[in-house]
């Protein structure tokens, strides 16, 4: 029995070592924390640096809350009987504010906001000051007089018309609209094409749509003979391929075709060429000349 029992409990040398071996890792991980302990000590936070930043950023900031405490030091007291009259709110005198009814405080926060370069540019802004009530701005509102600006529009009359191809920038944009930027399209189409034939060319032009030139269809005319026609026997390739009407191949032919066969006589000429149809040839027909 004791043989058993010993063979039982008995262990090997290698069995030995490895529970030495696990006894230390256990060691290891258990002292693990403590040391990380001592070695890392929690820094201390110094909250001197911070306060200075908060102290230099409030004391920035130009409109903040410690204006409205100062105002809030100031007399809140109103003169029993207030003077009602018309007046311009912007730039107004202290005195005159005072009459109206107002406090010092309230007087003050006006003064902080004019002085911040604030403007009333109508009555409801006087109602959304800090510090003017409901029951203020209900007394002086009726009162309240700030001069708008007369508005003259440089657009044309009704009847009044603009003449496309003499028409410069500035006489375009009293159409009403247009404006600089269609202005200057126009004018840039109207020059490479040599000026317009008719009303309907206009819907050529960069972004004139249909709805666009139904708007500005009435207050145009077009003088077509104040269109600038292209020679087309002294024309190079450079000069011709501007004209909005023909492709870079098609204007390459009409110049290698009279290379080859000389000058043009007329229109009947051009339909020599094969690339050149009738359609191509009628849009372009008024805009050629054969001198």
């Amino acid at each position: 029995m004791k043989s058993r029992l010993k063979n039982y409990l008995s262990i090997t040398k290698k069995e030995w070592n490895g529970m030495v071996i696990l006894l230390i890792i256990l060691m290891i991980v258990l002292a693990a924390p403590y040391v990380y302990q001592q070695a890392h000590k929690d820094n201390v936070i110094d909250f001197k640096d911070f306060d200075k930043d908060v102290a230099l950023l409030n004391k920035a900031k130009g409109n903040s809350a410690s204006e409205y405490i100062e105002n809030d030091k100031l007399a809140d007291t109103k003169i029993a009987k207030p003077v009602l009259f018309m007046f311009d709110p912007n730039n107004l005198p202290a005195e005159q504010w005072k009459q109206l009814g107002l406090s010092e405080r309230q007087i003050s926060i006006i003064k902080h906001y004019e002085a911040k370069g604030g403007h009333f540019s109508k009555k409801e802004d006087v109602q959304k000051i800090y510090g003017i009530t409901a029951e203020d701005y209900k007394r002086i509102e009726p009162y309240i007089n700030i001069p708008g600006k007369a508005y003259t529009s440089n657009k044309i009359a009704a009847g009044e018309v603009i003449e496309l191809n003499s028409a410069d920038s500035a006489k375009l944009t009293r159409i009403r609209g247009i404006g600089p930027a269609f202005a200057d399209r126009i004018i840039q189409y109207r020059q490479r094409l040599g000026g317009f034939l008719n009303k309907e060319q206009l819907k050529e032009v960069y972004g004139i749509d249909t709805a666009k030139y139904h708007e500005i269809n009435g207050q145009v005319s077009v003088n077509a003979a104040r269109i600038t026609k292209i020679n087309i026997n002294d024309v190079d390739f450079e000069g011709l391929r501007k004209f909005p009407y023909l492709t870079n191949k098609q204007t390459n032919a009409i110049i290698q075709y009279k290379q080859q066969h000389g000058n043009y006589r007329n229109i009947a000429d051009m339909k020599n060429i094969v690339i050149l149809d009738d359609v191509i040839l009628h849009k372009i027909e008024p805009y050629i000349s054969f001198k």
